[in-house]
């Protein structure tokens, strides 16, 4: 039996992330007081009253049974049971029609937990970096100069800290396809010489601000391996930066909520901050979550800028000293126009970005759709926030198929119209439930659960809130009906396979302390350090229901930890995982699960597991990424896997004068944000 690995942390900050990323990342978020201080029911205490002993474990039972026969299934709203039976295959973007086995896609021997300043990856693979954080992407910009950085030269290169990645077919251009990256924040400590954080200048604010935002960039495969490299100067090219222009749409576009003294319409923004996680569209465009926003805005003084947590003093980055606009003070409204979702169509150059207001506003960690059957978009979301929610979108149009103009028109304003929902859980076995992680007598962790309606378009479904109010503080629509407490809900990405949803709980070190909420069934551990992922399938298999059956799929941690599971595979066949952050699917159906701020003693990577058939749970790790690194923006295709490797050298007391890492240029260079593919060099699938 392996060493039972190292559990007790040391470290004050969240999971394993260092000082300097918990202060330019999220604004120290868990350091302040926890923002929901709403008195909602836990999962844990619902369900004592909601349904009885008999009729849960009945229901459990067809659960774990459909589960391993692959079926999906779910408990009605009467208490009934329904099952259906899971598709052979997906409807979805990159399924595999007759690839049922879950070990293929897995066929690779696991990399071992390791501290290496470097990518690693599995023997029998190679890599290459495709692009890092200044390499010039429109034309007349320059080659990266970390000496002669310009806000100027910056809105031409590839943006800070890549986080969520797409990629997508470009027709008519033979080995070609349209990269999509986040820019999620930027490490100013790590960017320029000298930086004093008291007294930041103008110019590395504006470099800040060109930093941000998005980058569209078209890339060329090598034909005899999965190497991939930019196309620079390409006409579909393009950054979006905090100063460029959205267009806020829906049904809170133009609401006095979001207007201010220099967009009194309420229906033009300056800028999108912190895109973290994102999604893809089967329309072709692509989703970008505006995660911790708050941290940009200074002097929040309003019960709502509490809420979102927004502190009352000024910023880290001292934006406010050089765009008002960053001043509650002057602006009260403008933090408001953030922490939405984006829809970018990557298509068109001249595109105006859109936030979508139906979707709610929070800090969104991602936005992934799947479709009904009758072809309406279904959009899941999470609030990276300890004690929060999460949700889905259901829009009333479909979807139109094709190409052509009318069709596209049509398909960018599928978000705008239909009903944000919350999700409330209930589990079957609160008794046994103690807060160490072990099992029910059951033998899983599992329940029910309801979609909550908050609004429909103009109309509020939640007592004492106008329907703009409910977009605009959508935590507080979450608070008023009784939505369960999650363990940081961050990506929650459907399978295009089996349409059953995957909800990545990072972890929650609160949880259990003194004053704050104890465990329950669908967070069962208390000072939750390592996370859990959550399954959930819709009733009757229909996204746009409202009811769910859910259980954990995974309880993350060193598997010897008897408070670890993994599906109910061995757990000495397994990789050892902590922090899961965003995730993604193969052709396969495996899913694939990135990490951040794992607590392991292992830098955070990359790893595959199988979601179906006898290897269900079978969890084994790809790859692992440089000091102070976090795995982000995973894409697995049939012949490459892609990351980006975001915040390489954030670690407490680095700068640009004393690095933590030298990747991915070597020593004398400075540390660069880098997305980088992976492939196998014999040049068969990455699943054969």
């Amino acid at each position: 039996m392996r060493k039972l690995l190292p559990l007790l942390n040391t470290n004050p900050h969240a999971g394993g992330r260092s000082a300097l990323t918990c202060r330019y990342r999220c604004g120290d978020a868990c350091f302040h007081e926890v923002p929901n201080t709403s008195d909602n029911e836990y999962a844990g205490d619902v369900i004592a009253g909601a349904l009885s002993r008999r009729s849960m474990m009945r229901a459990a039972a067809v659960v774990t049974v459909a589960a391993a026969a692959g079926t999906a299934t779910v408990v009605g709203n009467g208490g009934g049971v329904q099952a259906t039976a899971a598709p052979a295959t997906g409807h979805g973007h990159g399924s595999k029609p007759g690839r049922t086995d879950g070990a293929r896609g897995l066929r690779f021997a696991p990399v071992a937990a390791n501290k290496d300043d470097k990518v690693t990856i599995p023997d029998g693979y190679a890599q290459n970096v495709v692009i890092r954080w200044g390499d010039p992407i429109l034309r007349g910009a320059p080659a990266f100069d970390a000496d002669k950085q310009t806000a100027k030269a910056q809105a031409g290169q590839f943006g800070y800290n890549n986080d969520f990645l797409s990629l997508l077919p470009l027709r008519g251009e033979h080995g070609r396809q349209v990269l999509v990256a986040n820019h999620e924040y930027t490490d100013e400590i790590l960017m320029f010489k000298g930086y004093d954080p008291q007294n930041p200048t103008r110019e590395q604010a504006e470099i800040a601000w060109a930093a941000h935002g998005l980058s569209v960039v078209v890339v060329q495969e090598e034909h005899r391996s999965g190497k991939l490299t930019p196309v620079t100067r390409h006409p579909l090219n393009r950054r979006l930066t905090a100063t460029s222009e959205f267009e806020v749409t829906g049904p809170a576009a133009g609401s006095p909520l979001l207007r201010t003294s220099v967009d009194p319409s309420g229906r033009t923004v300056l800028g999108t901050l912190n895109n973290c996680a994102g999604g893809t569209t089967p329309w072709g465009t692509t989703l970008h979550g505006e995660e911790n926003f708050n941290q940009y805005f200074a002097n929040g003084s309003s019960a709502t800028d509490k809420r979102y947590g927004i502190a009352a003093g000024p910023t880290e980055r001292k934006w406010e000293r050089f765009d008002k606009r960053f001043d509650l003070q002057q602006e009260p409204n403008e933090a408001h126009r953030f922490g939405w979702v984006v829809e970018l169509d990557p298509y068109d150059p001249d595109f105006t970005p859109r936030k979508r207001t139906a979707l709610g506003r929070f800090k969104h960690e991602a936005a992934q759709p799947r479709l009904t059957d009758d072809g309406r978009p279904v959009v899941y979301m999470g609030d990276d926030e300890r004690f929060d929610y999460f949700y889905k979108f259901v829009s009333s149009k479909r979807m139109k198929k094709g190409s052509s103009r009318a069709a596209r028109e049509h398909n960018l304003t599928l978000l705008d119209e239909g009903t944000l929902y919350v999700a409330k859980l209930t589990g079957d076995s609160p008794q046994d439930v103690d807060g160490t992680g072990k099992l029910p007598n059951d033998g899983e962790f599992d329940g029910s659960g309801q979609w909550i309606p908050l609004a429909t378009g103009n109309t509020s479904h939640v007592p004492g809130m106008s329907a703009e109010e409910v977009y605009v503080f959508t935590r507080l629509a979450g608070d008023k009906v009784g939505a369960t407490k999650m363990d940081r809900p961050e990506d929650v990405e459907p399978s295009p396979r089996t349409g059953r949803v995957y909800v990545a709980l990072t972890n929650n070190t609160d949880r259990g302390k003194a004053g704050k909420a104890g465990a329950d069934e669908a967070n069962p551990r208390n000072l939750n350090k390592h996370g859990q992922i959550l399954e959930l399938a819709e009733n009757w298999d229909d996204a746009a229901g409202d009811g769910f059956a859910w259980r954990l799929f995974l309880v993350a941690g060193d598997p010897n930890d008897p408070a670890t599971y993994f599906a109910g595979f061995p757990k000495d066949k397994v990789s050892p995982i902590s922090c899961p952050d965003n995730v993604a699917f193969d052709p396969y159906g495996n899913l694939w699960i990135s990490t951040d701020g794992a607590q392991l003693g292992s830098h955070d990577g990359l790893f595959g597991v199988a979601t179906q058939g006898e290897r269900r749970g079978e969890l084994k790790q790809f790859l692992t990424v440089p000091k102070g690194a976090e795995t982000c923006g995973p894409i697995i295709q049939d012949r490459r896997v892609l990351v980006a490797v975001q915040h390489p050298g954030e670690i407490d007391g680095a700068s640009v004068e004393k690095p933590a890492s030298v990747w991915p240029d070597g020593p004398g260079k400075i540390v660069r944000p880098s997305v980088v593919a992976v492939w196998r060099k014999d040049g068969r699938d990455i699943g054969m």
